[in-house]
């Protein structure tokens, strides 16, 4: 195993995928560079031009052209910069590349990975704060994941790259130069969580950066005596139902926290699965229905803390 950031776990699976099929290429502004987050460093060095491919500023070109790619038999990796600026390119992925394969009756197949990093991006107000992973698990015909860790973003991407379907991969923002232990050989599932902590009393269900707040949460309730079982979501779509809604039956109750905003999140769906399937007590924590703001007294409204998720957990026990 090796030690290596999130953003240079992402770089090396992606130049394994390249270094394996000829027809992995990446298009996208910046990335002969690097990309802004060195999601993609040395690889235009390591494979040239040809498939390390700069693009105009335009999303919807890009989109449009990892599409037909895609239909033509290469295996396009997508780079969107930030999932706010993948707006501009939504009818090349919600009617093209998500309807393909259904209404051609399978004759066609678009096996891309677009890279949309999601969440609050220090200092960056509104435009730039998203996270969106609910449109797109609500869009039939694609998968939705977000890792958290250096590991699972070197390990979910080369399967994301080998599903064999649109991906919309969602890393987030600010996890860039997150640290970890890598190892090459571990593969992973799509579609299922992880369990980062048994419990007894209370299921935490979260993913992607929120993950970090969720856990010292955890901490802080363990030395008081509350056992609190967290379990990583990692794939929106498809879910990890049977891990969550095994857990929920055992502890009775479920609280879903994301740093979307709370109203129609994925957190919804979460809940409601679980008290059809379990009737036990569930709650919701996400952001309030605002844009983030650019001040930090502001921005700091969007964000869900360690404190918030205790107070949730205690409310929910008391």
């Amino acid at each position: 195993m090796a030690l290596m950031t999130y953003a240079q776990a992402a770089a090396l699976a992606v130049q394994r995928e390249m270094e394996a099929d000829a027809n992995v290429v990446v298009l996208g502004e910046d990335v002969g560079r690097g990309g802004i987050f060195g999601q993609y460093q040395g690889l235009q060095q390591r494979f040239g031009a040809a498939r390390v491919i700069d693009t105009p500023i335009s999303e919807a070109a890009i989109l449009g052209a990892g599409v037909g790619m895609a239909l033509a038999g290469l295996r396009p990796v997508v780079e969107m910069r930030v999932v706010d600026f993948a707006l501009c390119g939504m009818d090349e992925i919600v009617n093209q590349a998500a309807k393909n394969r259904f209404m051609f009756g399978g004759q066609g197949r678009v096996p891309m990975v677009v890279r949309m990093p999601i969440g609050i991006w220090d200092a960056s107000a509104a435009q730039h704060s998203q996270s969106l992973e609910s449109w797109f698990a609500h869009l039939p015909g694609v998968v939705v994941l977000c890792p958290a860790t250096p590991q699972d973003n070197y390990s979910m991407l080369r399967a994301a790259l080998a599903c064999g379907d649109p991906v919309v991969y969602m890393e987030h923002k600010t996890l860039w130069g997150l640290s970890g232990e890598v190892d090459e050989t571990l593969p992973a599932t799509l579609g299922r969580a992880n369990i980062l902590r048994a419990g007894t009393q209370l299921t935490l269900v979260s993913w992607s950066k929120q993950l970090q707040a969720c856990e010292s949460a955890c901490e802080t309730l363990a030395s008081e005596g509350i056992s609190v079982e967290l379990i990583d979501l990692r794939s929106i779509w498809p879910w990890d139902r049977d891990t969550v809604l095994g857990s929920c039956a055992k502890t009775g109750k479920l609280l879903v926290v994301h740093e979307a905003v709370q109203a129609a999140g994925f957190g919804a769906e979460i809940a409601a699965s679980a008290a059809e399937a379990t009737g036990c007590q569930v709650r919701r924590l996400g952001a309030p229905r605002i844009p983030v703001g650019y001040s930090p007294v502001l921005e700091a409204q969007s964000r869900i803390t360690p404190e918030a998720i205790i107070a949730a957990v205690r409310a929910m026990l008391a």
